[in-house]
């Protein structure tokens, strides 16, 4: 998959695409994706995925923090795995916003990128205040040789694949699902900075990590079992997300640490990534250290058996 950031890098005369936040890229996405190739490959087309480096609603909204699913770099990475010839990042300005629909398909696609066959997914509207649909935009392909096609929504179980659904699963909580509907472990990566040093001081040494995209939903307060990758390795770890209010009893400070099974490498300043496989228990404040030690065994006999069965 080659990026395209910039339009005087563009070489094709014609392509086959489709345009999207892609937040994710979860199952539905890739149907979509799966099916603009089908089409690119009958057409003897490249396929091209149209996407935003940032959010549109923040160039709309200035007060508005998306709560995203992927960074970007996470996204470009999950694009390239579908086997799509282009990914073309396009800054969503707010002259880009203002165009209504006939100007983007006709200005924007057909006369800059070229786009010969445009894929539109089933509840997807764009163009200055959403108000056409998938007519409007058949018609206006029309208008300039371009063919606008209707992607069927995809679905499993009866359930269909949203962002927003995925965002819900996470939101209380519940990484495994979350996990089963992104068709992959959701991930938070990150620095490793300095922490209190709390966990060494009772056995349980942890790595503190500092998010990247300050944007990602970070699930909420507990435990959860994770795999950790740090150095290129994968390993077995629980995450812990909170306060500590065993003993920052009037702290709201959350913190993001996780204890690496059998690792005792100095990884400060190191980059590592977390891959959330299933919660292990809510956040709590218990009577003592001794309490707080022996539950943590309990959380870490608990995620271990939980990894073990993921092997």
């Amino acid at each position: 998959m080659k990026v395209i950031d910039d339009i005087n890098k563009w070489k094709e005369e014609a392509v086959v695409a489709t345009v999207g936040f892609f937040d994710g890229v979860h199952p539905g996405h890739r149907f979509l994706i799966g099916e603009m190739r089908r089409i690119a490959e009958e057409r003897n087309l490249p396929a091209a995925i149209i996407t935003f480096p940032v959010h549109p609603r923040v160039v709309l909204q200035a007060d508005f923090r998306p709560e995203l699913l992927t960074s970007f770099d996470e996204k470009l990475e999950l694009l390239s795995a579908t086997g799509i010839d282009y990914a073309v990042v396009m800054d969503f300005t707010p002259s880009l916003a203002a165009l209504p629909a006939r100007a983007f398909i006709t200005d924007v696609l057909s006369g800059q990128w070229r786009v010969r066959t445009l894929l539109i997914g089933y509840d997807h509207r764009f163009g200055h205040l959403r108000s056409d649909g998938f007519e409007q935009y058949a018609a206006y392909g029309r208008a300039c040789g371009m063919e606008v096609v209707g992607a069927e929504a995809c679905s499993a179980g009866g359930t269909t694949f949203s962002s927003s659904g995925v965002r819900r699963l996470l939101q209380k909580g519940d990484v495994a699902g979350a996990a089963r509907a992104l068709g992959y472990f959701y991930r938070l990566s990150g620095r490793v900075v300095k922490g209190c040093r709390l966990g060494r001081s009772i056995g349980f040494p942890t790595a503190n990590i500092a998010v990247d995209e300050k944007c990602k939903i970070v699930p909420p307060a507990g435990s959860y079992a994770v795999w950790v990758i740090v150095g290129g390795e994968r390993h077995k770890g629980m995450l812990y997300i909170g306060s500590r209010p065993t003993v920052n009893s009037d702290s709201d400070r959350v913190s993001i640490e996780v204890n690496i099974f059998g690792f005792s490498k100095d990884i400060y300043n190191e980059p590592v990534a977390v891959e959330f496989v299933e919660f292990v228990r809510d956040d709590m404040k218990l009577d003592s250290l001794d309490e707080l030690k022996k539950q943590i065994r309990a959380d870490k006999s608990k995620a271990g058996r939980i990894l073990e069965e993921q092997l």
